[in-house]
């Protein structure tokens, strides 16, 4: 039974250190790009691929973060016993202890990161005010990776697999 424990808090510290990861790399993808995002500028380099590869970039690491947030929140609510039948749950559990501002902050994130995976918009206003969006919402999401972090060493004494990204984590999280 202790190994099962073990291979569980391993498998929460493995997490932890992909979450400050995802904030590192969305963070450096971000601070490439001249914000707020204009139409006008989109289209005049529709065919700018740099400019293209890092918003696509942008888009990818956000939903990568929020979705090894989502796993590591479930993760740790079954590890502190708590009975999670379905992911609501979870948002709830997380926001009573105040690592999510509210439910509906996350599933407006959830949403905005669901659209544009399912949707090919031309539309360069659209595409603008998407990743305006994104922009806007990753103090949010790095508030929520600290707070998670935060809960995980303080309730369960467990921190990062390693300090590869640490150091870089905070410095981005103090900073929002």
């Amino acid at each position: 039974m202790n190994s099962k424990i073990n291979a569980s808090r391993k498998h929460l510290s493995n997490l932890l250190e992909a979450i400050e990861r995802c904030v590192y790399f969305l963070d450096g993808s971000a601070s490439k790009i001249a914000w707020p995002m204009q139409a006008e500028k989109l289209a005049a380099h529709n065919k700018d691929i740099d400019l293209f590869e890092q918003l696509s970039s942008v888009n990818e690491r956000f939903s990568k973060l929020q979705d090894t947030l989502g796993g590591a929140m479930r993760h740790a609510a079954v590890l502190s016993g708590e009975k999670m039948d379905t992911f609501l749950q979870v948002l709830s559990f997380f926001e009573k202890i105040n690592v999510l501002t509210s439910i509906e902050d996350w599933q407006t994130m959830r949403a905005l990161r669901n659209l544009a995976a399912h949707e090919y918009e031309i539309d360069y206003t659209d595409i603008a005010e998407h990743f305006n969006s994104l922009k806007e919402l990753m103090p949010q999401l790095y508030f929520i990776a600290a707070a998670f972090s935060a809960y995980c060493h303080e309730v369960h004494g467990i921190r990062s697999a390693s300090n590869d990204y640490s150091a870089d984590f905070v410095r981005i999280v103090v900073r929002v």
